[in-house]
Parts: C-alpha cells; sequence; structure tokens
C-alpha cells in the first residue's frame, strides 16, 4: 500500500476548495460592484441636484456684478433695481433653504468657501463703507474660488484656471481690479 504523501492532501484539499473560493470571490466581486454601481447612481442624482442648487445660490451675485446696462436691456427691468433684487433674493427664505441645502449636498471645498464668501457679507454689516474698492476685490476673490470649487465639484478637478480666470466670462474689468 501507497503511502500518502502531504503534496496528495493539498491536492484534495485544492479541488475541493476551488469552486468555494471562486463562489466567495464572485460574490465579493458583485457586492462591490453593486456599492460602486449604487454610489455613481447616487452622484448622479446628486450632480441635477447640485447643478440647481449651485444656479440658486449664485443667481444673486450674478445680478450684483451685471453692468447696468445689462441690466436695463431686458425692457421689463426698467425702473427696478438690480443691487435691491439681488440683495432681496439673498435676505429671502427661498435662499436661505438653498443655501441650507447647499450645506447638505455640495462637497466639503463648496461649502468652505461658500462659508467664507457669506461670513464676508456679514462682516460687511458691521463695518463702514469706507475702501470699498478693497472690499471689492476681496469679494471677488471669494466669488472666484466660490466658483472654481462648484468647478472641481463638477468634475473638472485638475482644472488649470485660478479664482480670477473664473471671473472673466462675466466681468470687464476683472483684470484692472486684480492688478490693483
Amino acid at each position: 500500500m501507497e503511502e500518502k504523501h502531504w503534496l496528495d492532501y493539498l491536492t484534495a484539499f485544492g479541488a475541493v476548495a476551488t469552486p468555494f473560493f471562486v463562489l466567495v470571490l464572485t460574490g465579493l466581486g458583485w457586492k462591490y460592484r453593486k456599492s460602486i454601481d449604487r454610489r455613481l447612481e447616487l452622484e448622479d442624482k446628486l450632480r441635477e441636484d447640485r447643478i440647481n442648487t449651485y444656479n440658486v445660490i449664485l443667481e444673486p451675485f450674478t445680478l450684483l456684478l451685471m453692468t447696468q446696462a445689462a441690466w436695463e436691456h431686458d425692457k421689463q427691468n426698467k425702473n427696478k433695481s438690480k443691487d435691491d433684487i439681488a440683495i432681496g433674493k439673498l435676505l429671502s427664505l427661498d435662499y436661505r433653504k438653498s443655501a441650507f441645502k447647499l450645506s447638505l449636498v455640495a462637497n466639503d471645498d463648496v461649502v468652505l468657501a461658500y462659508n467664507e464668501l457669506m461670513q464676508f457679507f456679514y462682516a460687511q454689516g458691521d463695518q463702514s463703507a469706507a475702501a470699498s474698492d478693497e472690499k471689492l476685490k476681496i469679494m471677488l476673490i471669494l466669488l472666484g474660488k466660490l466658483l472654481l470649487e462648484i468647478r472641481k465639484s463638477m468634475g473638472n478637478e485638475a482644472t488649470k484656471l485660478d479664482h480670477w480666470q473664473m471671473l472673466e466670462w462675466f466681468m470687464t474689468d476683472v483684470r484692472k481690479i486684480r492688478n490693483t
């Protein structure tokens, strides 16, 4: 009678364990794939929600930085103050709801940039109107940083743009302000 060698036992164990091992790996792979699919599905749902929230959050700033000529070009805006409308939007309950929603759906960097911008505005209520050119520059830097973080959160993480370049498309004198 031939004596069993340890290699025979290992081969027998491998024959029994292989299907079990394949089954476990398949199950883990399926679970991992489902997790990735769920995360991607959630990201797709959040993307649309984020876009809508970002649009509401940015609207008052767009109004504030719009030229008076562009504002008056729309006939329904005649005899209306764009600044008063923008400030009214910033102070509205709907805007506060959108800001709350932003804190829930936006990534951390967007929320932090928005916080910095809003803290700047809150601090302006406590100060005089002096040094308005410097305040405008600071506000533009903060707004540009918010726009840049929003851009990154929408999938452009490797962007080469800076916060000033994020403002150039809608402000004619942003380069002049940057260099002062």
